[in-house]
């Protein structure tokens, strides 16, 4: 894919967003970011495009999305309010057609399974605790992997252990089945998302993402 896209991203102000947007603007792509309260962003940056809205909201995302060739949600989660990951992406998935969209790239947690899965013993124990601790936000990121399962678009599900906020920008190990370390640094992270961007490795796939 061309590095000179337009990519619109969702959660680009959490702490693996801000590292990745970070890398997208270094390497010159222009960016729709979707924010809640615009007015407390402080990148300033001709290459930056703000569309004030939320992921749930279908009209947002129909705004946020236009004219853009490739879409990246790095959301999470905020205490009290509904889970936003399967209703982010129903949006979108609603929303590529519409503009001819067919790269869309989320950042996801180690708990979701997919039928290839061969999680080892720590890692399997890693999804049941978020299950029982976490289980509507668990089950929602679930239900987020069938509807890209379910599409026609060119998803990637990146899997991830825990992020550390640090803009190493390292190695990955990446896998399919199983994840491959305990962690990964906030830049090794964007670098990869990056290369999914320009090179689609991973397209309706789901790949466990480490570095550590």
């Amino acid at each position: 894919m061309n590095q000179k896209i337009k990519v619109a991203v969702l959660g680009g102000t959490g702490k693996a967003g801000t590292y990745l947007v970070n890398e997208l603007l270094r390497q010159g792509f222009s960016l729709r970011l979707l924010l809640r309260k615009p007015e407390h962003f402080q990148i300033s940056n001709p290459l930056i495009e703000v569309v004030k809205g939320d992921a749930r909201d279908y009209k947002a995302i129909l705004t946020l999305t236009e004219g853009c060739q490739a879409i990246v949600s790095a959301i999470g989660y905020r205490e009290g309010e509904p889970t936003p990951f399967s209703q982010a992406t129903q949006n979108v998935l609603r929303a590529m057609p519409r503009w001819g969209t067919s790269r869309y790239i989320v950042l996801t947690g180690l708990n979701v399974d997919t039928p290839l899965d061969r999680k080892s013993p720590q890692v399997q124990a890693a999804t049941e605790w978020m299950r029982t601790h976490y289980p509507k936000t668990t089950a929602d990121k679930q239900e987020e992997y069938q509807l890209l399962a379910e599409s026609t678009a060119d998803w990637t599900l990146v899997r991830l252990p825990w992020i550390h906020l640090t803009d190493r920008a390292e190695a990955v190990k990446v896998s399919l089945e199983d994840c491959p370390g305990d962690g990964v640094s906030a830049g090794a992270l964007a670098h990869f998302v990056v290369d999914q961007l320009l090179e689609g490795t991973y397209v309706r796939q789901a790949p466990f993402v480490a570095t550590i």
